[in-house]
């Protein structure tokens, strides 16, 4: 993306998530706050996207992409976690419809226009920042994001839930397994759900393969080119090498299996993955309990 313009990308998946609330009335994936933080922009975007051809099927597979995470994310709070990480949010409004749980705290990593932007639409719509969020900057290439987290209040010694959705093919892959790396040694241990795409080449379906086609023409003149595609069986090998010892990987099949029972024929195609992985918690060293009272970088 520009370094001087909020991510037009997260503008769309936002615009996607309003359009199932209008068109689908929120039944896979509610949000009450979807229309709100497009403000002035919710109509023109949505007419736009519910245009194209293929703006169903994307509209469904970003509704149950979140669906999923957000499933996930209420287990895991149910289950004690009180720290979750929202990498690359957007315009993402989970964070804003959680209740204020005690010592719940929710860590938003974006590029910085694209937070601006964010509490500007936020602020416009009459949402107050709740007391649990922080907002840190953060680029996925260019650094850890452990120090900025610690100094937010991030607590390393217990575990955490990551959601990264709509994201990783924007980055380079050394990116990817990078910020995979960095997360799969947080010592409490974390669970995390991220989606990524097939290469398109590997994809046997023609209406997939064509779709995929178009929207990374779409997203390239956005400025905002696809960048990295992944192979499953890879992916899950070096997955587990890292230390993840949980894989849960749905495409667009079990995805419609899972969320779409009652919409027969509908199918979201074949390439595109949501994927939970999770790790188990370590004692932490001296050496890196020591490590963490260093100051952030700023």
């Amino acid at each position: 993306m520009e370094p001087t313009v909020a991510s037009r990308t997260a503008l769309g998946a936002a615009a996607h998530r309003a359009a199932h609330q209008t068109l689908e009335g929120g039944r896979i994936f509610s949000d009450p706050l979807a229309l709100a933080i497009l403000g002035a922009d919710a109509e023109p975007l949505i007419a736009r996207i519910t245009e194209r051809l293929e703006g169903r099927r994307l509209r469904l597979f970003i509704a149950v992409r979140s669906r999923f995470a957000e499933d996930c994310a209420s287990r895991t709070i149910h289950e004690g976690v009180r720290q979750i990480i929202v990498l690359g949010a957007g315009l993402d409004t989970f964070a804003y419809r959680l209740n204020a749980l005690q010592g719940l705290r929710v860590f938003e990593l974006d590029h910085p226009v694209s937070q601006r932007d964010k509490r500007r639409r936020l602020e416009e719509a009459g949402v107050s920042e709740p007391a649990h969020v922080a907002y840190i900057a953060h680029d996925f290439e260019n650094g850890a994001m452990a120090p900025a987290l610690i100094g937010a209040g991030f607590n390393p010694d217990r575990r955490s839930f990551i959601m990264w959705l709509g994201v990783t093919p924007y980055l380079a892959e050394d990116a990817v397994f990078g910020t995979l790396s960095e997360l799969a040694r947080f010592p409490a241990g974390v669970e995390i759900v991220f989606d990524y795409p097939n290469p398109v080449e590997s994809i046997p379906d023609a209406a997939a393969r064509a779709a995929l086609e178009e929207l990374a023409r779409r997203v390239t003149e956005l400025g905002e080119p696809f960048r990295c595609a992944l192979d499953t069986e890879a992916l899950h090998t070096r997955a587990q090498a890292l230390g993840y010892i949980e894989v849960e990987d749905h495409d667009g099949g079990s995805l419609a299996a899972r969320y779409l029972p009652d919409l027969e024929g509908m199918s979201l195609g074949r390439g595109g993955h949501v994927v939970r992985l999770a790790t188990r918690g370590r004692p932490r060293s001296a050496a890196e309990r020591h490590g963490d009272k260093r100051p952030a970088r700023t």
